[in-house]
């Protein structure tokens, strides 16, 4: 993207200052797929018992796809295509998988301080919870071996076989004084809305631990992303991300989440930023009238997402004429958004050319990096 936002006389150069930055989505993937989308890199982390399971079985979703999403993406995995790693053979390794290629093609060239990994593909909504709590410990284990270890400017974030309340409190207390880890991490589309009681141990052993709830789009809850079924396009379903989020937080508050647990954190991930305040205004409007309802709700619906939430760049969406956005900052808050490549997918923002508008020095490093630090425990 490129917008021209507070500056309306011309565009300040991007990255001027070389400030670093922190991206709030980054997603490792293993150099190589397996059986079940589970790769053999995972195998050192897990028993030889669920090693011969997925060899056996594989890993089914809550999904009426029998072998992933029906959807096409524009490029493999959904990836850029130069983001595939070359290793001197006919087949190259997945993109964006290892370590030392990031750093060079990301990290380094992007001054990239701060990078919060968010593992996808991993094991989450799978059908069988035992598997998916294995595949999502594996995961963490695989993070901060092969990532974490190798580059310290890394964070992993902690993946939770969230429709298993149980195993998840365990693996969040797991890792809770472990500062390689730096938010726990579900996906958007659960089983049940994510305000049900059933996710609250989730949400207090994340807030008890201090760190944030990261919510990325996608998931397999087994329900599309409109009132009906299964769209017929794949943009259908790029759209629906920022649905699914809109959804993920209005259960959130009105369940009484928030009000339960004050201190915690929701990121909300590549869903956009802009409906938050439609969002707010339509809950703000409906609750004075039903408020009687839902006494549990001592603020207003919109006082809550102000306090409690943030929210990732990419994908931000790009409105004429273009000042709207700022509008749309000045609501959220500055200090409520985090800036976020989504590397190394196909629709990745580049640092050098997003949000490249003039805003005071505080906003530029509240967006960039200063939020961040506030949000995850750096």
């Amino acid at each position: 993207m490129n917008v021209d936002v507070l500056n309306r006389s011309g565009i300040q150069p991007a990255n001027s200052s070389k400030l670093a930055i922190a991206d709030g989505d980054i997603h490792p993937r293993a150099k190589r797929n397996g059986i079940g989308g589970v790769s053999p890199e995972l195998y050192p982390y897990m028993t030889k018992a669920w090693i011969e399971h997925i060899q056996t079985f594989g890993v089914t979703f809550r999904q009426p796809w029998e072998k992933g999403s029906a959807y096409p993406k524009n490029q493999p995995q959904a990836s850029r295509r130069d983001a595939w790693v070359a290793n001197g053979t006919a087949t190259p390794w997945g993109p964006g998988s290892d370590v030392a290629f990031m750093a060079e093609q990301h990290l380094d060239p992007n001054n990239v301080a701060l990078g919060i990994l968010n593992p996808l593909g991993a094991g989450q909504g799978a059908i069988n919870p035992d598997l998916s709590n294995a595949i999502c410990c594996a995961t963490n284990d695989w993070q901060k071996v092969e990532w974490i270890a190798k580059d310290a400017r890394l964070k992993a974030s902690v993946v939770i076989p969230y429709e298993d309340t149980v195993a998840s409190v365990k693996e969040i207390e797991r890792r809770a004084n472990d500062m390689d880890f730096a938010q726990v991490f579900m996906l958007s589309k659960t089983n049940e809305p994510m305000g049900q009681r059933r996710y609250w141990p989730i949400y207090e052993a994340a807030a008890a631990t201090g760190m944030p709830l990261g919510v990325h789009a996608f998931g397999h809850g087994g329900y599309s992303n409109t009132t009906g079924g299964w769209a017929s396009y794949y943009i259908e379903e790029m759209v629906g991300h920022s649905m699914a989020q809109q959804a993920v937080l209005t259960s959130m508050i009105l369940e009484g989440v928030f009000e339960r647990i004050p201190s915690l954190k929701l990121v909300l991930i590549e869903g956009g930023m802009a409906w938050a305040a439609a969002l707010g205004w339509r809950l703000d409007a409906q609750w004075k009238k039903l408020k009687q309802e839902l006494p549990h709700l001592k603020r207003a619906p919109s006082e809550y997402i102000r306090s409690n939430v943030w929210f990732t760049t990419q994908p931000i969406e790009e409105p004429e004429p273009r000042f709207h956005l700022a509008e749309a900052m000045d609501w959220i808050g500055w200090d409520r958004i985090l800036f976020a490549t989504d590397y190394p997918h196909w629709d990745y923002d580049d640092p050098a050319t997003s949000l490249p508008f003039a805003m005071t020095d505080e906003q530029r490093r509240g967006i960039f990096q200063d939020n961040a630090k506030n949000v995850y425990r750096v």
